[in-house]
């Protein structure tokens, strides 16, 4: 693996702003990752974890200035979504840190032995371990809630796991300072610096999911990348858990009564969904099945209105930008695909927003319109408009797995009159959180969320935000017999460190 220089690049303008760093060679991969490995007991103390994620959310907050300033030169996000994703970043290290404190996640269940029962029962101690060296590859489009000290490395660490990122080549600069941050928190603490690795270039990526001593592995990006690495992931001698978000095209579906009743409100939520970020969300709506009729004219009218007054933007970077163009080229020259309001380039650098329409029915079978089906990822959807629910039923009944999915239903049918609960039924399986009346464009860190879906969506059926993305990176293992004093504290019977557990059939807290 030859080393090769790393570039900060402005996407406002193509050009090389700095060399940040140099791919990583194998060696360095190797030895990256035997520092975490060794770093692995540091974090055994469950009181010492939390105290590092909060004091690295301290500690990005107090280098908030350069660190947006910096994002902002590297992915043309913007200081106000860029500060804002910090927060939510550092909200995201305190809520892991409250779980580690908490201690349900450790999944505590004792059952005492019973002779009476049939089988008799043994002493049968059970928690959670953690894993090993977790690899987190970082995503493009947000730079810190999805990267080195994003979802995937928080709840490693809360897990008691440390990490090695793959930083993205689209923020390298910004990808070295937040480490720093973080390995400046661990020392804080008593954590050795290898406790949070990092490694740059795509050779370097490819050694990190192969690497013995890696236990799991975390990305966010394409289906052509994230499935190569979870490829690779299970063809290892010992195969590992891949928790990959892939790709979705989270469907909309809007009923006839819901278009007649606010169809200039839907159309208008809608261009905001879609357009938001300049398109570059993984929740992004891409399909939306509308009725044909005059509702549904108003509600594209409304859509056109609103599109054709969103400012062009600038993609991550001019990679990102190109495929845009193509795909969007490619989709606007199938037969009978109309363009009210064409997406393509708004400048040199920039693009502007769009949306393509179709008839439902030529997405209801297999052929040339599949490529509507697929993510085209940057500021355009794909309007569908059907004639009956059974066009709905076809289109539903041929897409892959989705993060989200959504139904936009009248005030009638969302008190339980017409379709509206067989509209639910019948997207569920499609995704791994279904939306009324909303747009999915906005992923709230909280205890109930689910960040994942039916693959392509995902690789597993584990959510990458929210309380529950800590299971991830762990596994149950059981004691059976084990004398007392042999017994990690988590599972003996004073219960020292105050765990809520099940104990004998009965939830403890």
């Amino acid at each position: 693996m030859a080393a090769a220089p790393v570039w900060s690049v402005d996407p406002r303008t193509g050009k090389q702003r700095e060399q940040v760093a140099v791919e990583a060679t194998a060696q360095e991969v190797d030895a990256t990752v035997r520092a975490a490995h060794a770093a692995r007991a540091s974090l055994a103390d469950r009181a010492v974890r939390a105290a590092f994620l909060r004091t690295a959310a301290e500690q990005l907050e107090a280098a908030k200035d350069g660190l947006v300033e910096t994002a902002d030169a590297e992915t043309a996000l913007g200081p106000v979504r860029l500060t804002g994703e910090l927060a939510r970043t550092c909200f995201q290290l305190r809520a892991f840190a409250d779980i580690v404190d908490e201690g349900a996640f450790l999944d505590v269940i004792i059952n005492h032995p019973d002779d009476t029962a049939t089988p008799p029962i043994p002493d049968l101690r059970r928690y959670k371990v953690p894993l090993g060296v977790v690899a987190v590859y970082s995503a493009s489009n947000f730079p810190f809630a999805f990267s080195v000290a994003g979802g995937d490395t928080a709840s490693a660490l809360a897990a008691g796991c440390p990490v090695v990122v793959k930083a993205h080549p689209d923020h390298p600069a910004l990808s070295e300072l937040v480490a720093k941050v973080l390995r400046r928190a661990a020392a804080a603490h008593g954590v050795p610096e290898g406790a949070v690795g990092l490694v740059h270039g795509f050779e370097a990526g490819v050694e990190l999911v192969k690497h013995p001593l890696v236990a799991a592995a975390g990305f966010t990006g394409s289906v052509r990348g994230g499935r190569a690495l979870f490829d690779a992931a299970a063809a290892r001698p010992t195969p590992i858990p891949f928790h990959g978000e892939l790709g979705s095209l989270n469907p909309v579906v809007v009923t006839e009564a819901a278009a007649a009743e606010r169809a200039e409100a839907i159309g208008a939520g809608l261009a905001g969904s879609m357009t938001l970020g300049v398109g570059q969300f993984c929740v992004k709506p891409g399909l939306v099945l509308a009725p044909n009729g005059a509702a549904g004219d108003q509600l594209l009218k409304s859509l056109t209105d609103a599109v054709s007054n969103t400012d062009a933007g600038v993609l991550l970077d001019h990679r990102m930008r190109d495929n845009f163009l193509a795909g969007v080229a490619e989709r606007a020259q199938l037969p009978d695909v109309e363009s009210p309001v064409t997406p393509g380039a708004g400048g040199e650098h920039t693009v502007s927003a769009g949306f393509l329409t179709v008839s439902a029915d030529k997405l209801a079978e297999e052929g040339a319109y599949d490529l509507l089906l697929e993510e085209c990822f940057g500021p355009v959807t794909v309007v569908a408009r059907y004639g009956d629910e059974a066009e709905v039923r076809a289109v539903l009944s041929r897409l892959p797995g989705n993060l989200t999915a959504t139904v936009h239903l009248s005030s009638e049918e969302a008190a339980g009159a017409g379709r509206g609960a067989e509209l639910l039924a019948e997207l569920t399986p499609l995704a791994g959180r279904v939306l009324v009346n909303g747009w999915p464009t906005g992923v709230a860190v909280a205890p109930a969320q689910h960040h994942g879906g039916p693959y392509p969506a995902t690789t597993s059926t584990s959510t990458s935000v929210g309380g529950t993305a800590i299971e991830r990176w762990m596994r149950p293992v059981v004691y059976q017999g084990a004398p007392e004093a042999l017994l990690p504290p988590e599972l003996r019977d004073d219960n020292p460190l105050g765990l809520p557990r099940r104990l004998d059939g009965r939830l403890e807290r």
